[in-house]
């Protein structure tokens, strides 16, 4: 089986198909997008593997709550990217003829594929391999009990795929002012339900309780759909905070706008105008949706955990700009030394996603070392040896965490050398 998040068709740009138009000169495919979904997968393998949590360097952790730091940038741009993409892609595809049913079918199946491999994910190594509560000496068959009663349902991945679906359905065939019309009921939508309703059983507006991540609206959704424990069926919100979901039902919706804010930037990139003015299109557009979120922020504070109308807008305006940065360093000065690292990143995303993600269950987790007595986790017995034996605890921390990105490297070089790329 194939599968990949929409890619950029590597063909000779659109306009050459009206070579009778006048048009300004046919520029070649744009590497700059490639370069920088490669900087968000590299940054996403970066933050989420560390030598210790105890010790990060402030950058590479995300927000205590409200606010932001480059951590939280990382998810919020690699959706505005798939946005980009999709709407390339799809429009190739248009190009070509293809049938629009085809076309919808094939969006469906990459967005459940997606959810399913996140959710795949969640539940490795489909076993609890530590204590099971109130059973002394479990057996392999009720470990894989308990672990179904804990099985995480969403997650990055499962975001990535309910958002990519919806997004590329909803601007399938609408133009670019309704696309902005349902973007702004979305986030406008978002923002009432999270504030001006009461939050069931708190006995007050949503807008008093932003500020206790247990309490918002959020938090009772993700209860409500993903807690059955009542039923005794188990907890399926992340282990971590048990009451409510980073990536939670809810805070989806706004996520989709974060994908069709990448779609309405792929279709200005697509657009026939010659590079300067696209890239300056895009930095406006950039600038203006950052100011337009960070004064947002002031009623509904920019945060990734609820991903709040506010974040949408400030991320996709920086993303924006992010990457008419890179566009213009790439594909306007051409300035390309520097590219293959990370286009080899960005050709593979999710065989970087999944193997670093069942990589680290396993080496954080699972396997265990001995070390001076007592048990480990292996990964905490490479950062001794290697890193924290002769380093401070953040810069052991964060050499362990660019050897982690290297390693990663290495193993998808040799995938892209081999021509091995696993699509949908």
């Amino acid at each position: 089986m194939a599968i990949t998040l929409p890619t950029l068709p590597r063909t000779r740009d659109l306009r050459a198909a009206h070579p009778n138009r006048p048009t300004p000169p046919t520029r070649e495919r744009l590497l700059s997008l490639d370069v920088f979904r490669g900087l968000t997968v590299a940054g996403m393998l970066l933050v989420n593997d560390p030598g210790t949590w105890a010790a990060i360097y402030p950058p590479l952790e995300h927000a205590t709550w409200n606010g932001w730091t480059p951590t939280d940038l990382v998810f919020p741009f690699f959706l505005f990217i798939v946005g980009i993409t999709t709407s390339l892609s799809l429009g190739a595809r248009r190009a070509r003829g293809d049938d629009e049913r085809a076309i919808r079918t094939q969006i469906i199946r990459r967005g459940a594929l997606i959810f399913l491999f996140g959710l795949l994910i969640n539940g490795f190594p489909y076993f609890t391999w530590g204590a099971v509560p109130g059973v002394a000496d479990p057996s392999l068959l009720q470990r894989m009990g308990d672990r179904l009663l804990h099985w995480r349902m969403l997650g990055v991945l499962q975001r990535i795929g309910i958002a990519y679906a919806l997004a590329a359905l909803l601007t399938l065939r609408t133009s670019v002012r309704q696309q902005i019309l349902i973007l702004a009921s979305i986030l406008f939508g978002y923002w009432i339900v999270m504030t001006v309703l009461p939050v069931p059983g708190e006995g007050t507006i949503g807008a008093l309780l932003l500020d206790d991540p247990q309490r918002t609206m959020a938090a009772w959704v993700d209860r409500l759909v993903l807690d059955w424990s009542r039923w005794g069926l188990g907890n399926h919100l992340w282990a971590s905070s048990v009451t409510w979901d980073p990536e939670g039902v809810l805070s989806t919706l706004p996520a989709i706008g974060t994908v069709m804010l990448g779609n309405l930037a792929g279709r200005w990139i697509g657009e026939r105008r010659p590079l300067t003015e696209r890239l300056a299109g895009l930095s406006a557009a950039g600038a203006l949706a950052m100011m337009l979120g960070t004064m947002w922020g002031w009623a509904f504070p920019i945060n990734k955990s609820l991903w709040t109308s506010s974040y949408v807008l400030f991320t996709g305006g920086l993303a924006a700009l992010s990457l008419a940065t890179v566009m213009w360093i790439v594909d306007f000065h051409r300035v390309r030394r520097f590219t293959t690292l990370f286009v080899v990143y960005g050709i593979n995303p999710i065989i970087a996603f999944i193997g670093s993600a069942v990589m680290a269950r396993c080496i954080y987790s699972i396997f265990k070392v001995t070390w001076g007595g007592e048990r480990i986790p292996l990964q905490e017995g490479i950062y001794r040896a290697l890193f924290a034996s002769w380093l401070s605890p953040l810069n052991a921390s964060l050499a362990f965490a660019v050897s982690f990105v290297l390693l990663w490297y290495g193993i998808l070089a040799l995938l892209h050398r081999r021509g091995i790329i696993l699509k949908v």
